[in-house]
Order: C-alpha cells, then sequence, then structure tokens
C-alpha cells in the first residue's frame, strides 16, 4: 500500500482526498496534510472522519514540511498549493525522496520549471500533473478519432474556450487575479487546454503570438461603464447584497451555483480560516490590484507544423468551447455547453445539481468527401464530464485498467503546456513573437 502525503489543502485538495479515504482506501494511505492554515487542515479531517470513518492524521505546518518527509515517509507527495510555490514543494519531495503528484499547472514560469526539471534529472524521481480534462469523456473521443487516422494528418486547430460570470469571475475573487501567483489565466486556466492540443497533436510549441488585456473585470473597466463599487469584498457587507458578481463564504447562493454543501465547503476552508491563512477568498471582482487578463487571443506553430488560433474569455454568459481540427483527411468540430460552478471542491450535491442544469455535448467528423457524421459521445459521471474518477483510478488503483489514449500526464507534458503559457506571456509583454526554446533550453521529447 503506498503513502501520501498532501501539501495544501484548499479546495482543490478535496478530490485526491476523498479518493483516497473512500474507494481507494484499501490501496492508498494518508499518512500526513501540511498547510499554512491548522483550521483547513482540521476541516479536512472533521469531514473525512464523519463522511468516510477515516482515521485522524498528523497535521503540519507548512514551515514542517520536511519533518513531515522524514517522520511519515511517504512514497509520494500530493501538491495542491499556489500555483507560484508548486516548484518548492516538488523539488523539496523529490530531494527527500519522494516521487510527486502535482496539481495543474506544473509551475507558473520557466525559471520555476527548469528548476523542477533539473531536480527530476538529478533525482530520477517522477512527477505526474493532473490535467483531468484528458479524462473527460469528449475529449478522449477527439483523441481516439485522431490517432485512427479518420481526418487523416492534423494541420490547422482552432479553439475558443468561455468562461462566464460566475466561473470566470471566480479568478478575479482569488489570489488567481495576480500575476505573480497563477501566472494569469493563460497559465493557470489555460493550461489544460494546451495540453488538450499538444496531446491531440503529438507535437509540442515553437513560437507563439499573442495580445491579452484586462476589458471587463478591475475598477477601471467598471468605472468606465459608469459603474461604482465601493466594497473589497463581499461577505458580511449589506452594499452588495444586490451585485450579480458577489460570493458569499457564509451562505449559499443559487445566482453563483453554490448550495448548501458547497457554502459548507466555502465556509469551513476560506471564511473560518481567514485568521490563521490570511487569505480573502471573496474579493470584488471590480476591485484593484488586478494583474492578470480576461480576454486573451494566441497564435501557436508547433514542431510538427501544425498551426494553433486560441482564445479565451473570462466574462461570457454561456460556458464552455468550440474547437475544430482540420487535417488532410477531414476535420473534427466539438462543441460543449459546461454548467457554470465555484471551484470549491464539488460536492455529490452540487454535481448532481450541475448534471440537472443541461449539458450540451456534440461531437461531428467531416470527411474530406463525404457526408458530416454525428459521432456519440459516452456519458461521464463526476467533476469534469467524468474525469475525475477516470483520473483517481489511474492514480489511486493497483491495478488501473489499460490506457490505450496514454492520457497519463508526465513532466514534460506539464511543461510543454506550461511553455505555451508562459511564451504567450512573454508576447504579451513585449508585443513580439516568442520563440519557445528561448524561454526554457530543455529538450521535451
Amino acid at each position: 500500500m503506498k503513502k501520501y502525503v498532501l501539501v495544501g489543502t484548499g479546495g482543490r485538495s478535496t478530490m485526491f482526498l476523498d479518493a483516497i479515504a473512500g474507494v481507494y482506501r484499501n490501496q492508498a494511505c494518508l499518512a500526513g496534510l501540511c498547510d499554512i492554515s491548522a483550521t483547513r487542515m482540521r476541516w479536512h479531517m472533521n469531514r473525512l472522519v464523519e463522511k468516510f470513518g477515516y482515521p485522524d492524521v498528523p497535521l503540519y505546518a507548512a514551515t514542517d514540511f520536511d519533518e513531515m518527509i522524514r517522520r511519515e515517509r511517504p512514497d509520494v507527495v500530493i501538491v495542491c498549493t499556489m500555483d507560484c510555490t508548486h516548484h518548492e514543494y516538488i523539488v523539496r519531495a523529490m530531494e527527500l525522496g519522494c516521487d510527486v503528484i502535482c496539481e495543474k499547472p506544473m509551475t507558473v514560469d520557466a525559471e520555476k520549471a527548469k528548476a523542477i526539471l533539473d531536480t527530476i534529472a538529478r533525482t530520477g524521481k517522477r512527477l505526474r500533473v493532473t490535467f483531468n480534462y484528458r479524462y473527460s469523456p469528449g475529449v478522449t473521443k477527439v483523441r481516439e478519432l485522431i490517432m485512427s487516422g479518420a481526418i487523416g494528418k492534423p494541420l490547422m486547430v482552432d479553439m475558443c474556450w468561455l468562461l462566464d460570470t460566475s466561473h470566470g469571475a471566480d479568478y478575479f475573487r482569488r489570489w488567481h487575479r495576480e500575476k505573480d501567483k497563477s501566472g494569469g489565466l493563460l497559465v493557470h486556466k489555460s493550461t489544460h487546454h494546451f495540453d488538450l492540443i499538444n496531446w491531440w497533436i503529438d507535437s509540442r510549441p515553437e513560437q507563439v503570438f499573442a495580445w491579452g488585456d484586462l476589458k471587463f473585470y478591475g475598477r477601471k473597466n467598471a468605472e468606465s461603464r459608469g459603474e461604482s463599487y465601493s466594497y473589497d469584498r463581499y461577505t458580511g457587507l449589506p452594499a452588495g447584497e444586490q451585485d450579480p458578481f458577489a460570493l458569499r463564504l457564509d451562505r449559499a447562493s443559487p445566482a453563483q451555483y453554490v448550495d448548501d454543501e458547497t457554502a459548507r465547503l466555502l465556509k469551513g476552508l476560506y471564511l473560518d480560516a481567514e485568521a490563521d491563512s490570511g487569505y480573502i477568498r471573496d474579493r470584488n471582482v471590480f476591485g484593484d490590484d488586478i494583474s492578470i487578463e480576461d480576454s486573451m487571443s494566441v497564435l501557436v506553430r508547433y514542431n510538427n507544423g501544425v498551426n494553433l488560433t486560441y482564445s479565451l474569455i473570462a466574462y461570457a454568459p454561456w460556458e464552455g468551447l468550440r474547437v475544430s481540427i482540420t487535417g488532410t483527411k477531414g476535420r473534427i468540430e466539438l462543441y460543449e455547453k459546461h454548467n457554470s460552478h465555484i471551484i470549491a471542491g464539488q460536492g455529490d450535491a452540487e454535481l448532481a445539481a450541475m448534471q440537472e442544469r443541461g449539458q450540451i455535448r456534440q461531437l461531428t467528423l467531416f470527411p474530406m468527401f463525404g457526408l458530416p457524421c454525428p459521432v456519440e459521445i459516452p456519458e461521464g459521471v463526476g467533476g469534469h464530464g467524468g474525469g475525475d474518477p477516470v483520473l483517481m483510478e489511474q492514480i489511486f488503483s493497483d491495478n488501473p485498467p489499460p490506457d490505450p489514449f496514454k492520457r497519463g500526464a508526465s513532466h514534460l507534458d506539464g511543461a510543454a503546456s506550461l511553455l505555451v503559457g508562459i511564451s504567450a506571456n512573454e508576447s504579451i509583454r513585449t508585443g513580439m513573437p516568442v520563440k519557445c526554446d528561448n524561454l526554457l533550453h530543455v529538450p521535451l521529447n
């Protein structure tokens, strides 16, 4: 039985903790939690005891990470901390003899990525980056069609990803709104999307050009529309009661897709933990100190000659994606309309409600000389369109089923998806195209 410890006990950690304490408790053992907030760690332990009858595990302050590794002797460290600190825990865990599972993105810039890659080369330890979207039924089906030769050799990719005014706005309430912490949405969010494209076309990025702006969120944009918001956060402030963007950490909010279970999580992990974490989870999306973009356009040329056009909007009326891949023998078009949500470690009640709100998934194959053919997408259950449970099985099961689609993402995949995002950030900064090899001087093949 493998022993795991987890560092960073925010909402994203719930997926891993529930898998270990629940379905895979006879194959995986949770040996410790580590965080800056004792309140958050105790909340998780109380929940695991109540929901699964799981025994208490030792809790360690972030400053005692090394002590946790030495005392608990885990096989694997799961890293779910703030993006800009991923490299610290990955590097140190490997130096202390552990393999690592890391939430996406692998890290936020080239210097930190190189530190991770150098450590892997030096220690021989393994890093797995959890790209959940690879496991969702629709995008897996796209991979299957390309592998089968249905469109021949891919030549052009076009992807438009829309985040709505609940999910998209949530990045502007959290620490993600500060670019030095998240790398911006082109790193934190788009790393999912760039990874899918890299995986679909089986190539690495060569050159990137991008535009990006803060066009909708932030105080100046609100004032230019004649809007004024005097509060810095939402919870407990009557002035924000009628604000449709308001997220309150102390109660359910149908307008923000926060049910009772999610409300309990938001209160326990964030509101109640403010005293020892110093983290405010519900900042005003039309406030100051936002340094990320909400509107982005990216052009990418790949090593195998494929061209990508990509856009991301974080304030759309609906959420989902449109992607097309055109090759020498035809074209695939995937359209998905997703249910919105607040990222807080989706519980069973929230997932059930999301299913009821009506998703749309359409996949069509257009042969070069033939009639369009709709392609059935299998139904999935769970987060990320059903991808999360499949990913957890691949990670924690002693005998996971064979994966012909090679969805497991290595450190090289993590670095390749990151490379598109950091190159795009550099292009936005300079106004010039960026050769990817000039940022990360490490082969990714």
